[in-house]
C-alpha cells in the first residue's frame, strides 16, 4: 500500500483517548475535530521536565530519498510503549513547500507515521498560517510607516532587511521589486520573500518560553536603519502586539496519534538548512512533562540540525538529551560511495564501505557533546544480508551500538530492538551535553568551532559584504548570540556535490542575516538561499483529489 492508503486503513482513536494516556484533563483540549487538539501552556511543569529521558533523533548527510528520521522517530516511540515505557514523540509540522515540491509528505512512512495524515501534511491547525501572517503584518507596518507623513520614523528604505514569506517553493519570490504603480503604491525598493519555514517568526515561536515571551521577542525584530543610521525595531512600530494576537493560538502545541495510538506532539516547522531545524522548547517540554520518555527529532544531518538543537535550542531551553539515535540507510551510504542514486538499490558492498567515513564523521560530530549515540539502520527491502553486515561489524569496531530498525514495515515492533539499545544507552547517560562554543566567544571563534569539531573542515572565509556586517552587528552588542549557519544540507561543506567525508576544506560566509527576536546570528554560506524552488518534477503534478474527496498522491 502507499503511505497514504496505510494511513486511511487506520481509524484513529478520539483524541480525548489519547490525552488519557497522558493524564490530560479532557478539560484542557482545545478540540480541532475529533483526532487533533491545542494543549494549553499551563500543562508545562519545569520539575517534570527535568526527570524526563529526552532521545535526539538525527540522521546522516541525507540524499534525494530521504533517511527516515521522522519514521524512525514514530516507530522508536510506539516500541517505547509497547515496552510499557510511558513515551511521546515531539516532531516538527511539515511545510507545503517541500510537500508539493520534493516530498509528497512528511509525516513519517509505511507503518511509523502519525495521523491524520493529509491534514498534518496540509493546513494541520493553521500554524503556518498565523505565522506568514504576523511576518506579513510587519511587512505591511514597515511600509506604511516609509509611506506615512505623520508618524514616520525616518526608516531609509535601501536599509529594510525584513522580508515577506509564504509556505511554498517559489524561486521568483527570491528578489523582487516591490510598491510599482506610482506614489499611491508607496516607495519602490528591492526586496524579496522567504518561505515561511526560514522565517524569523517560525524561529521566534520555536524559541519562546510563553506568550509574553513571544511577544516580546517580536518586538525585538531588527527591521532597518533610519536615514541618520539608528536601528529600527518592531517595537518602534509598536508591531508587538498584532503580531502576538495573530499567535495566540499557533503558540499552543498540537497533539494528534501515531498509527499505533502512541501520543505524538507536533508543533513548529524551521528548516535546518537555513533556521534551526527543531520544533519548539514549549512542545518540547510539554512532552517531557506528560511522559517518561521524549523522542524528537532535528532536520536534516547531525552537522545541521543536531548541532543547532544542542548549542541554541537546549542552550535556550536548559534541556539536555540522554542520547541520540544516528539514523542510517545503506543506500544513502552507497550514494556517498559514490553509487548513482538510480543504482543505489543495487548491492555494492565496494560503494558502502567507499560511504562508511560520512557516518564516522557524524558520529564524531555527535561524540564532540559528549551524550551517547546508538546507530539506527533504518531497513529496506534492497539492503542484502552482506551490507548490513558491513555496518554493523563497522559500528561494532567503533564502540558503538547499532540496531536495525524495521519501522517502516512493520510500526512499533520492527523499533524494539533500536528500542531496547536506546533505553541502556539513555540509563547509562549522566552528563549534559557540551556546547561547541560559549555564549561570549567572538563570532567568527564560534563559526570557526563549528566548522571544526562539526563539519571537519578548516577555516571560515568570510567575503567583504560579511565582515562589513558582521563589524556593524558586533557594533550593535549583539556579538553574544548564538549563530545559526546556514549550510547546504546535502554535504559537510558549502559546496552541495562534495559528498562523502571531505577534509581540507573552508567554509566561505556570503553574508550575515540577524535575528535579533530569536537570538542568533545567520552566517549564510555558499549558495544557501531562504526560498527553495520546485524541482523538474514537483510533486504536486501527482496529487489530486477526486469526486468523493478522496485525495491521493500524497506518501
Amino acid at each position: 500500500m502507499t503511505e497514504i492508503q496505510i494511513a486511511h486503513s487506520v481509524t484513529p482513536k478520539h483524541i480525548r483517548e489519547i490525552a488519557a494516556k497522558l493524564a490530560i484533563p479532557e478539560d484542557k483540549l482545545e478540540y480541532y475535530g475529533n483526532d487533533k487538539a491545542k494543549l494549553p501552556l499551563d500543562l508545562i511543569d519545569e520539575e517534570k521536565v527535568k526527570a524526563n529521558t529526552l532521545i535526539l533523533v538525527t540522521a546522516i548527510t541525507p540524499t534525494q530519498p530521504g533517511e527516515g528520521k521522522t519514521t524512525t522517530s514514530i516507530g522508536l516511540v510506539d516500541a517505547l510503549n509497547i515496552l510499557n515505557k510511558k513515551a511521546v514523540a515531539v516532531i516538527r509540522e511539515p511545510s507545503l513547500g517541500p510537500v508539493f515540491g520534493i516530498k509528497g509528505g512528511a509525516a513519517g512512512g509505511g507503518w511509523s507515521q502519525v495521523i491524520p495524515m493529509v491534514d498534518i501534511n496540509l493546513h494541520f491547525t493553521g500554524d503556518f498560517h498565523a505565522i506568514e501572517k504576523a511576518n506579513n503584518l510587519l511587512s505591511a507596518l514597515i511600509e506604511n510607516n516609509i509611506q506615512s507623513k505623520s508618524r514616520r520614523l525616518g526608516i531609509d528604505p535601501r536599509t529594510v532587511v525584513w522580508k515577506r514569506c509564504m509556505d511554498m517553493n517559489d524561486r521568483a519570490l527570491r528578489n523582487i521589486v516591490s510598491a510599482l504603480g506610482g506614489k499611491a503604491g508607496g516607495v519602490p525598493r528591492e526586496t524579496g520573500f522567504n518561505i515561511t519555514a526560514a522565517s524569523e517568526i517560525m524561529a521566534i515561536l520555536c524559541l519562546a518560553s510563553d506568550l509574553e515571551d513571544l511577544k516580546k521577542r517580536c518586538g525585538n525584530i531588527y527591521l532597518a536603519d533610519t536615514w541618520e543610521g539608528k536601528p529600527v525595531f518592531a517595537k518602534d512600530l509598536n508591531a508587538e502586539g498584532a503580531m502576538a494576537v495573530l499567535l495566540k493560538d499557533a503558540i499552543k502545541p498540537n497533539l494528534v496519534q501515531t498509527l499505533e495510538g502512541s501520543p505524538a506532539i507536533i508543533h513548529g516547522g524551521p528548516f535546518a538548512n537555513i533556521a534551526q531545524g527543531t520544533n519548539s522548547i514549549v512542545a518540547t517540554k510539554m512532552g517531557m512533562t506528560l511522559s517518561d520518555y521524549t523522542i524528537t527529532e532535528a532536520g536534516f544531518g547531525s552537522d545541521l540540525g543536531a548541532e543547532k538543537f544542542m548549542n541554541i535550542k537546549c542552550r535556550a531551553a536548559g534541556i539536555s538529551p540522554k542520547t541520540a539515535v544516528l539514523v542510517a540507510t545503506i543506500r544513502a551510504l552507497k550514494y556517498h560511495g559514490g553509487k548513482s542514486l538510480r543504482e543505489i538499490t543495487q548491492e555494492d558492498l565496494e560503494a558502502l564501505k567507499n560511504g562508511l567515513p560520512n557516518l564516522e564523521r557524524h558520529i564524531a560530530s555527535l561524540k564532540s557533546f559528549g551524550i551517547p549515540i546508538v546507530v539506527s539502520i533504518n531497513a529496506f527491502k534492497s539492503d542484502t544480508e552482506a551490507e548490513i553486515k558491513i555496518v554493523q561489524d563497522h559500528c561494532e569496531k567503533l564502540g558503538i551500538p547499532v540496531a536495525l530498525s524495521y519501522g517502516w514495515a512493520k510500526g512499533g515492533k520492527g523499533c524494539l530492538d533500536l528500542a531496547e539499545k536506546v533505553i541502556k544507552s539513555a540509563n547509562s547517560s549522566t552528563n549534559q551535553f557540551h556546547p561547541t562554543y560559549n555564549l561570549d566567544d567572538t563570532i567568527p571563534t564560534k563559526m570557526k568551532n563549528i566548522t571544526q569539531t562539526v563539519y571537519g573542515g578548516d577555516h571560515v572565509i568570510l567575503s567583504d559584504l560579511a565582515k562589513l556586517q558582521l563589524r556593524k552587528y558586533e557594533a550593535m552588542g549583539f556579538a553574544n548570540l548564538p549563530v545559526c549557519m546556514a549550510k547546504t544540507e546535502k554535504s559537510f561543506t558549502d559546496d552541495q556535490k562534495r559528498l562523502g567525508r571531505p577534509v581540507k576544506f573552508d567554509i566561505h560566509i556570503r553574508e550575515f542575516e540577524i535575528a535579533t527576536g530569536a537570538g542568533f546570528i545567520i552566517p549564510i554560506a555558499g549558495n544557501m538561499l531562504g526560498m527553495p524552488g520546485l524541482p523538474a518534477i514537483p510533486a504536486a503534478e501527482k496529487i489530486t483529489i477526486d469526486k468523493d474527496g478522496t485525495i491521493e498522491g500524497l506518501f
